[in-house]
Order: structure tokens, then C-alpha cells, then sequence
């Protein structure tokens, strides 16, 4: 379906089925301390799957939520707090003020925005998120029921959805679903969008595909109309290994390198279905394009505390946000079971150790 990308194979035959786990956790917030200012409702059913941004040390999560549990349809919000209460044990006591700031509007998302990502690009935060579409629900439609959506801050400081990306016209007719993307600008001005079509062929792949950089002009000058934008140079990253049913991204990335991304994906076990964590490294040439070059051997992140193992959905960690807060510390922030709104620290150089054991270029 998709060409492999270069040493893609090896790597993902490296890969064993035990963890060493090396996340740090600083608490979670629970759907009953989160309190709505925009909706009447006032406070939602469950909160999880968070993107997260840091900045002047206000660390901001743009978390999914729900209001009810009929169909599931989810919007985002937008929380924010001082870097200390990760700090001090207050995350896990503290009430906390959210905005719903992107919701279900158009065809592309109108039963639900789920999963966001955030990237910075052109010195703009960008979001892109998992959009369930008007066939979503639909029986006799079973094509393009979710699709990667960007959203950026227009003039006023509000999100604006830009466009909707979607592969090349001969492949476009066998995507199913496209969810867990996001956005990596590079070195050479390249936009990469890392994103998870499922197809008819009933695979699920990792992929990297490039982006026409007409988006920089969307994400400069929003035009409040959303426009298909087809991806192109579609590579297969990695694949799942054999006691996997599938690999999804969770968090965009950390520049360690010129060009090289160190990013987590999840992989789900098909023993019980737990959603475990590794990280890769993967480099970007503009010639070749993107290959992975380590993989951790081992997961670097399980469920173990309550809140991750018991919830909506059990045995689940679910990143969608990994930041770095200095020079050997990341932030992750990660959906726990479903059910609550999580936060953890790596250290980067202990992660970097474990993908040394398999680096290859």
C-alpha cells in the first residue's frame, strides 16, 4: 500500500515485549475539578487525551472532553496552570477554570474532535486533531470516517480550523480512518505531517507523509474556509510487532538532533489490548525523506498507577503531548484510562541511552 522507509523493518524486529518504565508521574486531573466557563453544563463527563504547550512557564493542555456518553462526541478545552503545581502535588487537588475552544462545526469533524496535537510552526501554535466526520456514524459509508484536521490561532487569539489533510486520489478511496497526526516542521523547510491511516485492507500504518507548503500560508492568514490539502511521499515508519494489533504517534516531537525527532508512539498488546509506550528516533533527509534510525527495544511507559489501569478505558496511557522544559527534561502529558487528564517527566538523556542500544543510520 505505502513504500517502507529504510531501515524500518530491522528496527521494528528489534523490538521485545516487556517494559522498563522511565516516566516519572506528577498527577492527573480529574474530569469533577475542571469547571467549564462557556457551557451551561458546567462540568464535563471525563476529560483525557491532552496536548500540551509550556510557555512562560504556564503549561497550557488543550484536553478532550466529553459531556455525555450517547454518541461520544468530543470537543477540546483549553486549561492552564502554573509549572509549579506539577511540582508541589497541587495538579492532584486543584480546581481548574476551562474553555471549550474547538468543537464540532463542519462536515469533517461534526461528531466529534478528538485526540489535538500542538506543535509550534512559524513561531504560531498549530493544532491538529483527529476529526470524526459526517460518515462517521454512517453504515453504508465506510470511507473517511475520521481525518487529520489543523487548526491555528487566527488574529483574535481564537482557533481557526484551516484545512483538512487527505492522501493522494488514488489511495484517498481506501482510507477508512486517519487519526494520531500532527504536524513537524524541518531544517530544510519541508512540512511533515506524521499521521495513522487505517485502510481497507484492515492494516493500520505508521506513516510520514510530506505536506505542499502552501499550509504556511494558511497558518499565516487563515481564510475561514477549510480546504482539502492532499499529502504526498507517503512512508511506512515502523510496523507493529508480532504480539501488537497496532502502533499509533502519540506525542509530536523532540528536535535532539539536526533534523532527527525523538518521538513516542503507542502499541497496542493483543493480549488485553493495553496501550504501552516506546520511543524512536527518526531522521529527515530532503533527498530520501524520513527513516527511523533507533527504537527503544523495550516500552518505556505502562500502565501502573489506578487512574491509568482503571478507567473508561482500562489499562490505557495515552500521550499526546511531549515538551521539553530544559536540558534534560521533558513533560509528557498523556490521556490515563480515559479517564482523567495526566502528566509525567522523562529524562532525555536516560531515554536517549535506551535508543543508543539500537541505533542505526
Amino acid at each position: 500500500m505505502f513504500p517502507v522507509a529504510r531501515n524500518a523493518e530491522e528496527l521494528s524486529a528489534a523490538r521485545e515485549n516487556r517494559t522498563i518504565d522511565i516516566v516519572k508521574r506528577l498527577g492527573a486531573i480529574s474530569p469533577h475539578r475542571i469547571h467549564l466557563r462557556n457551557h451551561p453544563l458546567g462540568t464535563p463527563i471525563t476529560v483525557f487525551n491532552p496536548a500540551l504547550a509550556v510557555l512562560d512557564e504556564t503549561v497550557k493542555l488543550y484536553a478532550r472532553i466529553i459531556l455525555g456518553y450517547f454518541l461520544y462526541v468530543s470537543a477540546v478545552i483549553k486549561i492552564e496552570f502554573p509549572i509549579e503545581d506539577l511540582y508541589t502535588g497541587t495538579i492532584n487537588m486543584c480546581h481548574y477554570p476551562g474553555d471549550i475552544v474547538v468543537h464540532p462545526s463542519i462536515k469533517y469533524d461534526v461528531w466529534g474532535v478528538e485526540d489535538p496535537r500542538v506543535t509550534i510552526i512559524n513561531n504560531k501554535l498549530c493544532m491538529v486533531y483527529a476529526g470524526r466526520t459526517i460518515n462517521y456514524f454512517n453504515p453504508h459509508i465506510r470511507k473517511e470516517r475520521t481525518l487529520p484536521i489543523l487548526a491555528t490561532m487566527d488574529e483574535k487569539g481564537k482557533w481557526a480550523k484551516v484545512c483538512v489533510f487527505v492522501l493522494r486520489r488514488r489511495l484517498r478511496s481506501h482510507v477508512i480512518s486517519d487519526k494520531d497526526a500532527f504536524l513537524v516542521p524541518t531544517r530544510s523547510g519541508d512540512i511533515l505531517l506524521f499521521h495513522r491511516p487505517h485502510m481497507d485492507d484492515e492494516e493500520h500504518y505508521l506513516v510520514i507523509s510530506k505536506v505542499p507548503r502552501e499550509v504556511l500560508d494558511l497558518i499565516e492568514k487563515p481564510t475561514g474556509t477549510i480546504k482539502e490539502i492532499e499529502v504526498t511521499d507517503t512512508k511506512v515508519i515502523l510496523q507493529q510487532a508480532p504480539f501488537e494489533i497496532k502502533l499509533g504517534w502519540a506525542s509530536p516531537p523532540i528536535e535532539v538532533e539536526p533534523d532527527t525527532f525523538l518521538v513516542l508512539i503507542h502499541g497496542i498488546d493483543r493480549e488485553i489490548e493495553c496501550y504501552r509506550v516506546f520511543a524512536a528516533l527518526i531522521k529527515y533527509d530532503k533527498d530520501e525523506g524520513p527513516r527511523p534510525i533507533a527504537v527503544t527495544p523495550y516500552y518505556i511507559m505502562e500502565p501502573k498507577t489506578v487512574y491509568e489501569v482503571f478507567g473508561d478505558r482500562p489499562y490505557t496511557v495515552f500521550p499526546c503531548g511531549m515538551w521539553k522544559i530544559d536540558e534534560d527534561r521533558a513533560l509528557i502529558s498523556y490521556g490515563a484510562a480515559d479517564s482523567s487528564a495526566a502528566i509525567g517527566e522523562i529524562s532525555i538523556s536516560e531515554l536517549m541511552s535506551h535508543l543508543e542500544k539500537t541505533r542505526i543510520e
